[in-house]
């Protein structure tokens, strides 16, 4: 039988979602255990560099005031709360995630472009759950022919899962790193798996990804 969904390492990418202050478990936003999955996602980011494979890193801007949000959110925002704000410091991303020294540019994020933050790392703005929708990912995955997805990052149910679906209907080999995202539980994972999502904890990716 044809196996189309284990993962391929060396044709893989990481995609690292929403795992900015205002969305750690201090933060305005708080979406608890997230601060505790930022040192994994810090060790898949490194592996990942040293693997010469690509970091993409996406991130939410709510402009206060604004009503391009997910419905979620959009009263809120439409009130004027600063959650993710441009320019604020809730907005950026966790420490020691990013290359030391880079800070969002919320102009050019904001205009739908990438921000090189390093060899094959870039942040890109999405506008709802997807990290598929109204962005260039899937475009950037298939120049650098990637055809395998890992997901990790803040809020499982929204978020990292919404991505997980829309990476699947693209026909992309998908993994979760369960250690690496915040909010799992059972139910979670186990739907994801009937999917063909696989799910690896942070040390089995990193072995994988720098023994191929």
């Amino acid at each position: 039988m044809t196996d189309y969904t284990s993962p391929r390492w060396g044709r893989s990418a990481l995609v690292v979602i929403d795992l900015q202050r205002d969305f750690l478990d201090d933060g305005q936003a708080a979406i608890p255990g997230t601060t505790a999955v930022v040192p994994n996602v810090v060790s898949l980011v490194n592996a990942f560099r040293r693997a010469g494979r690509p970091v993409i890193h996406v991130i939410r801007l709510y402009p206060p005031g604004g009503s391009d949000v997910d419905l979620l959110r959009r009263d809120l925002i439409e009130k004027g709360a600063e959650v993710a704000a441009p320019g604020t410091d809730g907005s950026q991303v966790a420490d020691g995630v990013l290359p030391r020294g880079y800070r969002l540019d919320a102009d050019v994020l904001l205009a739908g472009k990438q921000q090189e933050v390093g060899p094959s790392e870039i942040l890109l703005f999405k506008p709802r759950f997807s990290a598929f929708h109204r962005t260039e990912l899937e475009s950037l995955l298939r120049a650098e022919e990637c055809d395998t997805v890992v997901v990790a990052g803040c809020n499982l149910p929204n978020c990292p899962r919404a991505t997980l679906f829309d990476a699947n209907e693209r026909d992309f080999r998908t993994v979760l790193v369960t250690d690496a995202v915040s909010q799992t539980s059972p139910e979670r994972l186990a739907d994801l798996e009937k999917i063909g999502v696989n799910l690896h904890a942070t040390a089995n990716v990193v072995a994988s990804l720098l023994a191929r």
